[in-house]
C-alpha cells in the first residue's frame, strides 16, 4: 500500500507542481496516470508539460490515442490506461475502486483558493485515512512546500 500525497495548492498552478512530481515517479521507474475532471485542463497541462525545457522532458500523452499503454505519463479522464504505479488526481477527480491501495505512490492536488475543491479534498483526506492509508497534508502556504500532516495506519504488534 503506497503513500497518498495532498498537494493543498495555494500559489502554484497545478502544471507547476505536477511537473517535478512527474520527474520524481519517472526517476523511480514509475508509469503515471493524471486524472482529471477538467478537459480544458488536462489540454492544458499536456501543452504545458510539451514546452519544458529539453533537459527537463515528461514523455506524456493525452488518453484516447493508439500508445496508451506505452505512455510513462497518461492524461485523461478514465481508468488507468498504461499500468501506472503511480495515479495523480487534479480538479476534484477521484480514485476508482482499490486503485490507491494498488499504487506506489498517489498524489493528490487541489485548489486551496476554491471552497469546493477544499471540501472534496478534506472528504478525500477522510475517507483514506479512514481506509487505513497512509497519508500526507503538504502546504505551500509559506512559499515552500512544507509537511503539515501525516496520518500512518495503526502498526500490526
Amino acid at each position: 500500500m503506497g503513500l497518498v500525497m495532498f498537494y493543498h495548492l495555494t500559489r502554484s498552478a497545478p502544471e507547476d507542481t505536477a511537473r517535478p512530481l512527474l520527474r520524481r515517479a519517472l526517476a523511480q521507474g514509475w508509469r503515471v496516470m493524471i486524472r482529471g475532471t477538467d478537459e480544458a485542463g488536462m489540454k492544458r497541462l499536456d501543452e504545458r508539460l510539451w514546452l519544458g525545457p529539453e533537459d527537463e522532458f515528461l514523455p506524456h500523452g493525452l488518453a484516447g490515442g493508439d500508445r496508451d499503454g506505452e505512455q510513462p505519463v497518461l492524461i485523461g479522464p478514465g481508468p488507468i490506461g498504461n499500468a501506472a504505479q503511480a495515479l495523480m488526481l487534479l480538479d476534484g477527480a477521484a480514485p476508482l475502486d482499490n486503485e490507491v491501495a494498488a499504487m506506489d505512490r498517489t498524489f493528490v492536488l487541489f485548489d486551496g483558493n476554491d471552497d469546493a475543491a477544499l471540501a472534496v479534498a478534506r472528504d478525500r483526506w477522510r475517507s483514506l485515512t479512514a481506509a487505513g492509508h497512509p497519508t500526507q497534508y503538504w502546504s505551500e502556504e509559506t512559499g515552500k512546500w512544507e509537511k503539515k500532516a501525516e496520518k500512518l495506519p495503526p502498526s500490526v504488534p
